[in-house]
């Protein structure tokens, strides 16, 4: 059981080491900072590598105040063998208790002594593995799995699990459950001392594979992908460093949330970014009608763009002469056909074959001179490539392409759309995507989100784009199939991480299955995991969103929690003067520790700005972060996903679903607000609720 006694010795000896380790990771910074980097390196550019590698290292040992160096201890029943001089230095605490096999400190970093002895074990370590895995079933040779409570940073308390005495029953563990519960204020935390064996095998799994977690609300699916990273990173350090990994989330409040998950276990060096930022070429100013959005979000686009990208493509009917010094060399028209033909066929992107066909022509020229007496060599078939007879043919037969430009005539030009989306869209479709009113430039036209994943595509046929090492995609259930191409293309030699939950699409273009998603990704093969037990929104406020589920998504099982909390659920109707009763609620709801969040529909986010501001109660705006003095933040429906609060006040929830353009997704939209606390729900409502969660 926990041991909160200051002066119980196992306790001061977890303590001793506990100092003791924090004086190592000050050592082994300041021997990084003490490196004198001015005659290991040969030049400037090397020097600026090595000199940002150490930075990066220095950052990365840095000692967070308030987060726990370790959180568990591996008691193996025999010898493991860890570091330069097994048993550790930093084992002693423990084998002052009597040990028969070696003991293994648990944290977010490794922390070696002045001896290269380590005292703290990276939990991505092989020998960390069991403390997540082992069970009384299966101890993996693990006698003993203790947890460390801390509080403000201190080491307060312990707990162990005897995981081969047959004496001891299967019991809750108090420290684990007090972590999961612990009241949030501030940016999203790492969950690395409660991980569940099915978060860990997710975590852990190969780096060659994509994985896509259908996880219900709570149960850790964005953190389970930010942890995936954090291992890959120490498991294929060398591998992902050249390729890069990038997180990818759904709006930049999002991504502020999650920030700080990262560096605290010690990878500061990973981006983030949204999908929008991704496809970044065009200055998004405008917006698409649903059904507009829609179809240019369908995967039928791709066909289209081909198309459009290939328009110019012609085929010669005159001879390409060229002239060498007193000579002339003619290849004839059918043999120029043949080379472009030969290039179509290939597939290759649109700007190599362009960059290929001087080069192809000019080796016809080279062929001929050869059966003519010379012996040209490569210098000469570069330059045969740049005569300007050869030019003038690439010209006319595969003229550049401009993505943006090109994008532009589609939706401008009527007659080019309808050629190139012949068979594929309806004429009524092309209606829909269409400008109405065609901008005079292209500098002047308000480009919309999907226009700008248009461009994107159009680009990478005529330049491939670069692929990275790992993509974490998250809350993926909302993106198009167009969008999920986009991302695709940054992981296409490289794997992902895919993490959502049908049931929160609220886009009208929303997935309908993960193998459809996996399919657009370019990842058909993908392995889909679901996570259906919840740990963080309590059973009573689950139960309630589920009421949801048999009209937003039949198919998904309902999710369950391990979180039994009496009357965290309200519901109350309020006949009139519903913004007082919703201050009401907040301020109540202000008087227990953590995090508040005020979520209501997007259109009644300025009467209920004003009714807090009237009542002197301060608020945030989402991707703010809060703190001991401001608990209160006021949340648009739509930008609510992925965050959670201790406390959430719901307002007017018909008013959520009637924001959105059919019920379906306003119900989605509802399922999203009514899953985002973590202690307690309050619903007030003056409209009658949705007669789906009626009861």
């Amino acid at each position: 059981m926990p041991s909160p006694t200051p002066t119980d010795d196992p306790l001061r000896r977890e303590r001793d080491h506990l100092a003791a380790s924090r004086a190592a990771l000050r050592a082994m910074r300041e021997d990084v900072e003490s490196l004198d980097l001015r005659d290991v390196t040969g030049t400037w550019v090397s020097a600026a590598v090595l000199r940002n590698q150490v930075e990066l290292r220095i950052a990365a040992l840095a000692d967070l105040a308030h987060t726990p160096l370790f959180f568990g201890r591996l008691d193996y029943l025999h010898a493991v063998g860890v570091g330069p001089s097994s048993p550790a230095a930093g084992q002693q605490a423990a084998q002052a208790e009597g040990a028969t096999g070696e003991r293994f400190y648990i944290g977010r970093r490794h922390v070696h002594d002045a001896d290269g002895d380590p005292m703290v074990i990276d939990w991505r370590a092989p020998v960390s593995q069991p403390f997540y895995r082992a069970s009384r079933k299966d101890p993996l040779d693990v006698e003993r799995r203790r947890r460390f409570g801390y509080t403000g940073g201190e080491l307060t308390a312990y707990e162990d699990e005897h995981l081969t005495d047959p004496a001891e029953t299967d019991t809750r563990s108090a420290l684990l459950a007090a972590e999961i519960e612990k009241p949030r204020v501030g940016p999203m935390r790492d969950i690395v001392a409660t991980i569940q064996p099915e978060q860990d095998e997710i975590v852990r799994a190969d780096v060659t594979g994509t994985v896509c977690v259908q996880g219900a609300p709570g149960t850790g699916k964005t953190a389970v992908g930010l942890h995936r990273v954090a291992y890959l990173l120490y498991a294929h350090r060398e591998r992902l460093a050249r390729t890069g990994t990038l997180v990818i989330g759904p709006n930049r409040s999002f991504l502020h949330y999650i920030e700080q998950v990262l560096p605290a276990l010690g990878e500061v060096d990973v981006a983030q970014a949204t999908v929008q930022e991704l496809v970044g070429q065009v200055e998004v100013r405008g917006e698409d009608s649903a059904a507009a959005a829609t179809v240019k979000g369908d995967a039928r686009m791709a066909e289209v763009l081909r198309r459009a990208v290939r328009a110019g493509i012609s085929l010669p009917t005159e001879p390409c002469v060229v002239v060498r010094g007193s000579r002339r060399w003619r290849v004839p028209a059918y043999e120029l056909i043949e080379i472009i033909e030969e290039l179509k066929s290939r597939e290759i992107r649109y700007g190599a074959a362009g960059e290929a066909l001087p080069q192809r022509i000019a080796h016809a020229v080279l062929v001929k001179m050869e059966h003519g007496g010379e012996a040209p060599d490569d210098r000469v078939q570069d330059a045969v490539a740049r005569n300007a007879e050869v030019k003038a043919v690439v010209r006319a037969c595969w003229p550049a392409v401009d993505p943006v430009k090109l994008v532009h005539r589609l939706l401008t030009d009527a007659a080019f759309l309808a050629e190139c989306a012949e068979g594929v869209l309806t004429a009524e479709e092309q209606e829909l995507i269409r400008w109405t009113k065609p901008p005079r430039s292209v500098k002047s036209t308000r480009w919309s989100a999907a226009d700008a994943v248009l461009v994107d595509e159009a680009s990478d046929l005529v330049r491939r784009t670069p692929s990275l090492g790992h993509v974490v995609l998250d809350e993926a259930q909302d993106l198009s199939p167009m969008q999920y191409r986009a991302v695709g293309r940054r992981c296409s030699t490289g794997s992902a991480t895919v993490l959502g939950d049908l049931a929160q699409g609220t886009t009208p273009w929303a997935t309908g299955s993960w193998p459809e998603a996996l399919h657009h990704l370019g990842k058909a093969g993908a392995h889909v995991e679901e996570l259906t037990q919840g740990f963080r929104v309590p059973e009573e406020v689950i139960v309630y969103a589920s009421r949801l589920l048999p009209a937003i998504a039949p198919g998904l099982a309902p999710a369950t929690s391990v979180r039994e909390l009496p009357d965290s659920l309200t519901v109350r109707h309020v006949p009139q003067a519903l913004a007082d009763s919703v201050v009401a609620a907040c301020r109540e709801a202000l008087t227990f520790e953590g995090s508040t969040g005020l979520i209501a529909a997007d259109a009644r986010i300025p009467l209920l700005a004003e009714a807090l501001t009237s009542a002197g109660l301060p608020y945030l705006e989402p991707g703010t972060e809060t703190s001991a003095e401001a608990r209160l933040t006021l949340v648009p429906a739509s930008l609510a996903k992925g965050l959670e609060y201790d406390y959430v006040v719901l307002d007017e929830p018909a008013a959520v679903v009637a924001g959105e353009p059919d019920e379906r997704t306003g119900l989605r939209r509802l399922y999203v607000a009514l899953t985002r606390a973590v202690s307690g729900l309050t619903v007030l409502h003056t409209e009658p609720l949705p007669e789906q969660l009626r009861g």
